[in-house]
């Protein structure tokens, strides 16, 4: 059985549209104008999604799953339970409650054009509007493709470039993304190798995981990249039936020369758990945790499993300051974010808004609990009556989390707690 919370919240938008949905709702109006900010960036030809909704004629036949998917809040995909824990994001791209009644009311009055005279100016689009960082400062790709076979097990491949960084420079944002071969790329990462010889796997710089978007840094933060360093590519592929040329490219936005950040930020595994157990027919909860050494500002969120993932939480459970009473009490936690209907092929990161970003104590844990759903009730399930345990192939799950951070000294700690307390 799926945690009850999360039949709750997928109901509640649906009951909300029919509450406050507008009327004489048009698609050249109202509609388009929506499909431009949140939609068309993937929705067009050329990108991933399967099909354009660039014009009425291309979105008409959709319209019944267009409503459907946005007042599931399923598209956009931006997953992340605005019931629970902090809902304030950077480069947020779901749609407001306004909008879905919007166009569910624009759905279930017939789906007029209206007036194509109150369209707006069409988009234009160019290569680098893939890109969630927009257009990178700097590029960095195989050299060629390496040629999935059509058929067999997962595979993996690995590569070396080296990019000819003359001198040390800091990211700002990073984004590691398919240029061929979407559908059977699994995940791809990309680590830092300064010293071949002395760490020849190098230092984790990004993943992209199916439908990611890209890790974005506070404004005082940033990674390394020291000059020398290759880029490592990590490539797991999963075979579909199609001999599949793919390429990897990763992008890079940089702080301008010269500028060096106050803090050095980064992104690692949280909550790990390796001895899964989610027997056929199931859903299962499992815990992990990892501890802060020292204080931090957690700038980033992202859940991490495969196609049975359906939900996860990330809570801080803070150090007991009174450890030294008698009586020092129970633990004081909060939970910091939740996704409550993950929906597989969108390993979307969240990033939070600076003002909000949690500014945690040394000794903080972070406590990861996930859910799995080996169900027949799971719509991405490839087997449930199949037991699962961790692994690496698509077949397998895992559970842990990508967490983006920095750690700040106990002086900035003090300042950055008392700042948020005004």
């Amino acid at each position: 059985m799926q945690p009850w919370w999360v039949a709750c919240l997928v109901a509640l938008p649906i009951a909300m549209a029919a509450d406050t949905a507008p009327v004489n709702v048009t698609f050249s109006k109202d509609i388009a104008p929506i499909f431009e900010r949140a939609c068309q960036n993937c929705h067009r030809d050329g990108s991933i999604a399967p099909m354009p909704l660039l014009t009425y004629k291309d979105a008409r036949p959709w319209a019944r799953s267009i409503k459907e998917k946005v007042v599931r809040r399923e598209m956009p995909p931006w997953h992340i339970d605005r019931n629970v824990g902090i809902n304030k994001f950077k480069d947020d791209p779901s749609l407001s409650d306004a909008e879905i009644a919007m166009i569910a009311s624009w759905v279930d009055h017939g789906s007029p054009e209206g007036n194509p005279a109150d369209l707006p100016a069409p988009r234009t689009f160019s290569d680098f509007d893939k890109w969630h960082i927009g257009k990178p400062d700097l590029i960095v790709s195989m050299p060629k493709p390496y040629v999935l076979k059509a058929h067999g097990q997962d595979e993996y491949y690995d590569i070396d470039v080296d990019p000819h960084f003359t001198e040390d420079m800091y990211v700002s944002a990073v984004e590691t993304k398919p240029d061929t071969g979407f559908k059977v790329v699994h995940h791809a990462d990309t680590n830092l190798i300064e010293d071949p010889e002395e760490d020849p796997v190098g230092l984790f710089l990004n993943e992209y995981a199916v439908g990611k978007n890209a890790d974005i840094f506070p404004s005082s933060a940033g990674r390394l990249i020291r000059a020398g360093s290759r880029i490592h590519f990590n490539l797991h592929l999963h075979p579909d039936g199609v001999e599949t040329p793919v390429s990897v490219s990763l992008g890079l936005k940089l702080y301008p020369k010269g500028v060096v950040p106050k803090h050095v930020a980064f992104t690692q595994h949280m909550g790990e758990v390796f001895d899964l157990d989610i027997p056929a027919g199931q859903v299962t909860r499992s815990d992990g945790y990892f501890r802060l050494p020292r204080p931090a500002v957690i700038s980033a969120f992202q859940p991490h499993f495969h196609t049975r993932g359906k939900a996860q939480c990330m809570e801080a459970i803070f150090p007991d300051l009174r450890a030294d009473s008698a009586r020092p009490g129970a633990a004081r936690t909060e939970t910091l974010s939740c996704v409550s209907n993950y929906q597989f092929g969108w390993s979307i990161t969240y990033p939070y808004a600076e003002d909000v970003a949690p500014v945690l104590p040394a000794g903080t844990v972070i406590h990861i609990t996930t859910w799995h759903d080996n169900t027949d009730r799971n719509p991405h399930n490839p087997n449930p009556k199949n037991w699962v345990g961790y692994g690496l192939r698509t077949i397998d799950e895992m559970s842990f989390a990508w967490v983006s951070l920095y750690y700040i000294d106990d002086a900035e700690y003090q300042q950055l707690t008392q700042a948020r307390r005004r």
